[in-house]
């Protein structure tokens, strides 16, 4: 073992007992210290916003060194209105409902226990995620109102704003008399603490969240020992029916695929049914083009749009997160329906429909974790869903599904209340 490896299992290690520790606090705690946490978090975001931009030039500085794409030079990227949008995120969330302690369910037995399903925190979260800054703040505040005590590995890139941003977050816990330990930073860029959070920290770490891209999130669901909470690839569709009025599918189509390519919300395949090929696809496509998108279409898309590129398998298996959209013309619901069980990820899906009876059918056998009638699949946003805000997507089906807000970070036990009953 190197000098190295030990110093990473010292940090982690410190920064796991500690967290533990934190979340027996948070777990104590009241709904009115944490929004005070958060409230005050809000406020220090604001007043020390010069100090987090020079923060932030310097990484951009360092990005720019290194020779990073334009694209991640704008993730990575704070100003006045992020940094802005990051405070009005933390004051959202301390005006939400308190997730935490909510009666769940309750019913009393014939022998007179009374027994209630009673939400609690998860405990000890480890979330990593890459370039954008802005998550080091959202993820600590959704793990704050939910009374979890969290450890943030942000990524190497964002590394300097990220531990500004903390510094408001730790300003916060203590005006509103939490320990700092609530929300902790590993303090290194080495990638050998994340290998280490991964699968030596299972003493402290209840869950973790990864949020980024393929290769991060790949990398935590093979190594991670503990349960993950996250989704690999939204390979996301939008089925057009044979009933879907022309004008409507052309703006969900288009919202899904090119108001941002590069989310995990975006649409990467259109399926259209046959009978309703002719009529929709011409004007759709020739708008996608216009706006600057790549189409890859099967034979039958090619038949009635000329010059588009042959679609293959690979294509139906592909998360673009880019400017390309493949297309597949479909007998039937029952085949958009088999495509997307045998191609997607089970992130998102769209239907465009006049048929009610067609909708539904789909909404119920898509098994999906966002499924969307007439809407295009870029709502799949906790915010939108109007949590505030989220941490990612899960699309696992093993507590939560969706969204990850503040409600998701939560567990529940059972309280039972007697009057003296014994088991026979």
């Amino acid at each position: 073992m190197t000098n190295t490896d030990v110093d990473i299992m010292t940090l982690m290690s410190d920064l796991g007992a500690r967290a533990r520790v934190a979340a027996q606090e948070l777990a104590q705690s009241t709904a009115e210290q944490r929004n005070k946490a958060l409230q005050i978090a809000a406020r220090s975001l604001r007043e020390r916003s010069n100090i987090i931009l020079a923060a932030n030039q310097t990484d951009l500085e360092e990005a720019r060194q290194r020779k990073l794409s334009g694209a991640l030079l704008d993730r990575l990227a704070l100003d006045d209105k992020r940094i802005e949008a990051m405070a009005s995120g933390l004051e959202l969330i301390s005006a939400m409902a308190d997730p935490v302690g909510r009666v769940l369910q309750a019913w009393q037995q014939p022998n007179g226990l009374d027994i209630q399903r009673v939400s609690v925190p998860l405990g000890v979260i480890g979330i990593i995620y890459e370039s954008r800054p802005n998550v080091t703040a959202d993820a600590a505040a959704l793990c704050l109102k939910s009374g979890n005590a969290v450890i943030l590995r942000g990524g190497s890139d964002s590394f300097n704003s990220s531990r500004e941003i903390h510094v408001c977050l730790v300003e916060g816990l203590k005006a509103a008399g939490l320990s700092a330990d609530c929300v902790q930073m590993v303090g290194t860029r080495d990638r050998a603490a994340v290998g280490f959070m991964l699968s030596s920290m299972t003493e402290w770490l209840d869950v973790v969240v990864p949020r980024g891209g393929k290769s991060l999130i790949k990398r935590v669901q093979d190594e991670a020992r503990v349960p993950v909470i996250g989704h690999l690839e939204g390979i996301c569709h939008v089925y057009l029916h044979s009933s879907a009025d022309a004008s409507m599918a052309r703006e969900i189509v288009i919202n899904a695929k090119m108001r941002r390519t590069g989310i995990c919300g975006a649409a990467e395949t259109l399926l259209v049914d046959s009978d309703a090929a002719a009529r929709l696809l011409p004007d759709i496509i020739a708008a996608l083009v216009e706006a600057g998108c790549e189409i890859r279409g099967d034979a039958a898309v090619a038949a009635i749009v000329p010059n588009v590129a042959a679609a293959s398998v690979a294509d139906w298996r592909s998360e673009y997160l880019d400017a390309i959209l493949s297309v597949r013309v479909v007998a039937n619901i029952d085949e958009a329906i088999e495509h997307i069980a045998m191609y997607g990820s089970g992130h998102t899906e769209s239907i465009v429909a006049s048929d009610v009876t067609a909708a539904e059918r789909f909404l119920r056998d898509v098994d999906s974790a966002i499924v969307l009638h007439n809407a295009s699949t870029q709502f799949a946003d906790g915010g939108e869903f109007g949590m505030g805000a989220e941490i990612g997507i899960a699309t696992g089906r093993i507590h939560a599904r969706g969204p990850v807000g503040a409600e998701q970070l939560c567990s529940y036990k059972y309280v039972l209340r007697g009057t003296g009953q014994t088991r026979p």
